[in-house]
């Protein structure tokens, strides 16, 4: 959520503001702003898209080598020009743009407000600026003492992008909780909320700590701690380049990254495996846990990560026959959980930036459990804070709508589960046929992407539906459960995921003629009895779109996709290829904004 750029250099600052927040705009906005800064401060501020922005800037020079730019997501206050940021103080020399939620901003408002500030938006970042104000004049303009004292009174989340007429070239920054990156180059120095904004100008990241200053100007990045000790400056080679950030001929990023889920499940594969198909994983290897006294596990996550943990938590229970909780990260800290030095906590997130995620890893580390990240975003706050990081390796992944993020997580999970088996002394059951199908897996997606004209024309009959239900069983319920997110996310289709065995308990009241019913049936032990829920569907007259590997007996069934030979155990990766695509193939046919659709963000980095 929102989106943060800045800029001090030897060239316009205008040109990467506005390319970086373009870069951004998937992680959902409704407003932008830029402020320029040089002698004096010019801010210029639209509701709507970045595209409203430029409208505005399209008659002005802009000469200036510093700025900062912002695409804000609603939190405090409607959507509108007056609370999009930046904020400025009220005679126009200090400018700030947040990320994140000022828990006491009602305090510090009501504060200032005695002092005299006025405030003209409803925001809560608001504060921050006329703070810093305070703060400024208070140590004798000296903004980084002002940076160090203001940072302290706030409570809740943020990264922070200052400018000021005062010091015309450079940025300030500062981060909690909230994600915030860095680099630099000839040119100049950059900070931006994601690498993705840095691609096209840098590769050598840097990302920004809590309890982090930084100071930007063109020949170099200091940085401090909220103290204002110096600390050292190390930067990381980003692995990715700006063109795998770029639509590449694709209509949209999100058939883009359906296309590219061979490649990723190549890459988050490659190393390891042995000569003998021995797993690697050194990253649990290491792991400081007494395995013989593990009580459970838990896999913690939100929104499709946490459907890929519902899918990770049935593999290893069914191998380990060890106690495993799948549990949203958003509800996992406020409900007491059964957590101590007995316990293994897998979090799973894409960014790596998730508040409620972040949240859960604190109070996992405050029971003294051992806890591993899954994530797909190097130097990413969970990736610091776990004691093991494994990376997925999927790629920039642009559209909101999760796609090889989650295939991947999907993969590595597997691979995760049969090293703690491993370490479990369990047998875990056909691991060496497991193996040798992860291996063949990029090929099977590959054939899978080739049904995709059953798929389009199958999304037809859910063009002109307001609901649709997505049903399976055991390892396939996931698989119903993503599916029926990706819809709901892209086309706005109302649809429910149930246990296929639930269908009948309530939810068949809404069957009617014409309902789509999308079944999933890969897990042969149980695909009989989801036949059954099928049936009980056709006889009320919904269109049912069948799911099975290829050799179930369909005949009863009239519109049924066959996913490629695959292991039952991984058939539910496949099978998420072809739930991406029949949503896709539905947004498209609606005339929907696929990449960004109304009212989401790729990072949650609020609660």
């Amino acid at each position: 959520m929102c989106g943060i750029t800045g800029y001090t250099g030897s060239g316009s600052a205008l040109p990467f503001l506005l390319q970086g927040m373009k870069c951004l705009e998937y992680r959902g906005y409704d407003s932008a702003g830029i402020t320029l800064v040089d002698a004096s401060m010019t801010t210029w501020k639209a509701k709507g898209r970045i595209t409203e922005l430029e409208k505005m800037l399209d008659a002005e020079h802009c000469p200036e080598h510093t700025g900062i730019g912002h695409t804000r997501w609603a939190t405090h206050g409607v959507p509108s020009q007056l609370n999009a940021h930046p904020h400025n103080n009220m005679d126009d020399t200090i400018s700030i743009i947040h990320n994140g939620i000022i828990e006491n901003y009602v305090e510090l408002k009501r504060e200032l407000t005695g002092k005299g500030y006025v405030f003209s938006s409803q925001t809560d970042s608001e504060v921050v600026v006329h703070l810093i104000d305070d703060c400024f004049r208070e140590n004798g303009h000296d903004m980084l003492k002002a940076l160090e004292t203001a940072v302290k009174r706030l409570q809740g989340s943020f990264a922070l992008c200052i400018v000021t007429t005062y010091e015309k070239d450079k940025v300030y920054c500062a981060k909690k909780e909230s994600p915030l990156v860095l680099g630099h180059s000839a040119e100049g120095s950059f900070c931006a909320s994601d690498p993705t904004a840095l691609l096209a100008y840098t590769r050598e990241i840097l990302a920004m700590e809590d309890g982090q200053i930084a100071v930007l100007t063109r020949d170099r990045i200091e940085l401090y701690d909220f103290e204002g000790n110096p600390l050292p400056v190390s930067f990381v080679h980003y692995p990715y380049d700006a063109e795998s950030a770029q639509q590449g001929g694709y209509d949209s990023f999100m058939r883009k990254e359906i296309h590219e889920q061979p490649d990723a499940i190549r890459g988050t594969l490659r190393g390891r495996f042995d000569a003998e198909d021995h797993l690697i994983m050194d990253e649990i290897e290491s792991l400081n846990l007494d395995w013989d006294h593990l009580h459970r596990v838990y896999f913690i996550a939100c929104g499709t990560a946490y459907h890929a943990s519902i899918y990770g938590r049935t593999l290893l229970q069914r191998a380990a026959h060890i106690s495993c909780i799948a549990e949203p990260a958003s509800e996992f800290r406020y409900e007491d959980p059964i957590v101590d030095e007995h316990t293994l906590c897998i979090f799973v997130s894409q960014s790596g930036e998730t508040a409620d995620t972040l949240a859960a890893v604190r109070l996992a580390r405050e029971r003294h459990a051992a806890t591993i990240a899954l994530t797909n975003v190097l130097g990413s706050s969970i990736s610091r804070m776990c004691d093991a990081t494994i990376y997925t390796c999927a790629g920039p992944e642009i559209a909101v709508a999760s796609t090889k993020a989650y295939t991947t997580q999907l993969v590595m999970l597997v691979c995760i589960d049969l090293k703690i088996a491993e370490k479990l002394h369990a047998v875990f059951p056909e691991e060496e046929k497991i193996i040798r199908s992860l291996k063949e897996l990029p090929q099977i997606v590959e054939k899978t992407l080739d049904l995709e004209a059953q798929i389009e024309e199958y999304a037809g009959l859910l063009v002109d539906q307001h609901d649709a239900y997505f049903i399976g069983r055991q390892l396939d319920y996931p698989t119903a459960l993503e599916g029926a997110l990706k819809l709901k996310e892209i086309s706005y289709v109302h649809a429910d995921a149930y246990y296929a065995g639930e269908l009948k308990h309530g939810p068949i009241a809404l069957i009617e003629p014409d309902t789509v019913v999308v079944a999933i049936a890969t897990q042969k032990d149980v695909a009989s009895k989801t036949f059954s829920n099928m049936q009980e569907t056709l006889a009320r007259g919904a269109n049912v779109i069948f799911l099975t590997d290829a050799d179930t007996d369909a005949r009863d069934f009239r519109r049924v996709v066959r996913i490629p030979a695959c292991m039952e155990a991984l058939a539910p990766i496949p099978a998420a290829v072809l739930l991406q695509e029949l949503a896709y193939f539905t947004a498209k046919g609606k005339g929907c904004d696929i990449d960004k659709p109304r009212n989401l963000a790729k990072s949650v980095t609020v609660e």
